[in-house]
């Protein structure tokens, strides 16, 4: 079977109203160099149209590497040489000497030749997973782009970026993925150096990507996780979680069960597993771990009149005692094994919704509007939060759209360490469907080397 040649009946755009979004990978050398000038140019237009940035401007980056020329952007929640993070804050939170060296993150992706446009915006300490008020959805402003690193998934939906690092401590790559339509990667807890990255609950926080399409992801992994091998065939058995499935609002499931047949014809064997229950066992110990460490990292911070909603969510946090804490890492701990084993059976991956509601509007998600609901906010890491409780990689995948015209993910999770097979999975599902390179309706007018077609 082959796992890389684009379906030549597939268009570029699925409505055929013209070229889609391409991607970094199929593009020779010289519509490279095209398209980085390109995206330094669009980006300020994507900022006039979305705000997704804090700040652009282009980095020095090394003249050669294996990512040598590819623009992307950072969350703003990393160090770079004399630029302290804004972290989502209105204001710096203390005055401290801005740093001397660059995350590291930000090293190997600059080492490796990326040019950096810019740092994207982020929701407050990245604890809060909608996105409201810091950018705006490309695919319709009226909803929410996803959080918290919902800069980084409106830049690269917007075309302004090939791919950009963002943060995920419960779903935070994976939402803002299905709310823009784009590929996302949380990889294994551990597999991608933290250091100089703003912190938020340590056990739970991984540093991912988000990009136009799984191949990307594939070129751009090696550079973050040096230490990691990505083997390049798709996990032979697959289960997917009928009932997280059914759980889901109608559009939702339509979308994914489609993209679901389409992992089964690349010849993937697959199966149907139940995994709601071990899933929502999941929830109340990550939230307390979340929440103590999220307190004890930023609790002391004077947030009262400046993110009054922030101040709050740490404020639960401060009365968890240590042998709270204690018990639920435990528990976590002592349920991995039998989880995954529950979960997995002999299959190498599991697929299910990011979500299991359709991204929501502004409104719902605003805790300043009378349409408020808060249950809302608490559904949209339904799905995603047990990946950071047990450490495991995901990949999120767009997967069609829903019957608002709005993008729908579904989730590929696997076990520990078997991210390369995740993104060979999710390489194969996107070359045989064009959900990935389909642009937003208000981005007509993009500059040519953005929708070019390699070979």
């Amino acid at each position: 079977m082959s796992w890389t040649i684009q379906n030549p009946d597939v268009p570029d755009d699925p409505r055929g109203t013209g070229p889609g979004f391409a991607d970094w990978s199929g593009l020779r050398s010289a519509a490279r160099v095209e398209a980085a000038a390109a995206c330094a140019a669009w980006a300020l237009e994507v900022q006039a149209r979305f705000g997704c940035f804090v700040e652009i401007g282009t980095a020095e980056a090394e003249a050669a590497g294996p990512l040598a020329g590819l623009p992307y952007a950072a969350k703003d929640m990393f160090d770079s040489v004399g630029r302290s993070p804004g972290c989502g804050l209105p204001a710096a939170a203390d005055d401290g000497p801005a740093p001397e060296r660059a995350a590291a993150v930000l090293e190997r992706f600059d080492g490796a030749g990326a040019r950096r446009i810019g740092f994207t915006t982020m929701t407050a300490l990245a604890y809060e997973p909608s996105g409201v008020g810091r950018a705006l959805n490309p695919w319709n402003r009226d909803i929410v782009p996803g959080g918290s690193s919902s800069g980084s998934a409106v830049a690269v939906a917007a075309g302004s970026v090939f791919a950009a690092l963002g943060s995920d401590t419960a779903g935070s790559l994976r939402i803002p993925a299905q709310a823009c339509g784009v590929t996302a990667w949380k990889p294994t807890f551990g597999a991608v150096p933290v250091a100089g990255a703003m912190t938020l609950a340590p056990s739970l926080d991984t540093i991912g990507l988000l990009a136009r399409s799984a191949r990307d992801i594939q070129l751009l992994a090696p550079v973050l996780a040096t230490d990691m091998e990505f083997p390049s065939e798709p996990p032979a058995r697959v289960a997917l979680l009928s009932d997280a499935i059914e759980a889901s609002e109608a559009p939702i499931q339509a979308a994914c069960r489609e993209a679901v047949e389409a992992i089964a014809a690349c010849g993937v064997s697959l199966e149907q597993r139940q995994g709601l229950p071990a899933i929502d066992a999941l929830s109340d110990p990550l939230f307390l771990i979340l929440q103590a460490e999220a307190a004890a990292e930023h609790g002391g911070l004077a947030l009262a009149a400046r993110e009054p909603t922030l101040a709050r969510r740490l404020a639960k946090g401060r009365d968890i005692t240590p042998d709270r804490i204690v018990a639920a890492k435990a528990a976590l701990s002592g349920a991995t094994a039998p989880i995954l084993d529950s979960l997995f059976g002999e299959a190498g991956a599991l697929l299910l919704p990011v979500m299991p509601i359709r991204t929501p509007p502004v409104a719902v998600a605003d805790p300043s509007s009378p349409d408020f609901h808060a249950a809302t906010l608490y559904r949209l890491s339904a799905y995603t939060r047990f990946v950071n409780a047990l450490g495991l990689p995901a990949v999120a995948v767009p997967a069609g759209f829903d019957d608002r015209g709005l993008p729908v993910a579904l989730q590929i999770v696997g076990r520990p360490g078997t991210d390369g097979p995740l993104l060979a999975l999710a390489a194969a599902l996107q070359a045989r469907t064009g959900w990935h390179r389909r642009r937003p309706s208000d981005i007509t007018d993009f500059p040519s080397p953005l929708a070019q077609r390699g070979s």
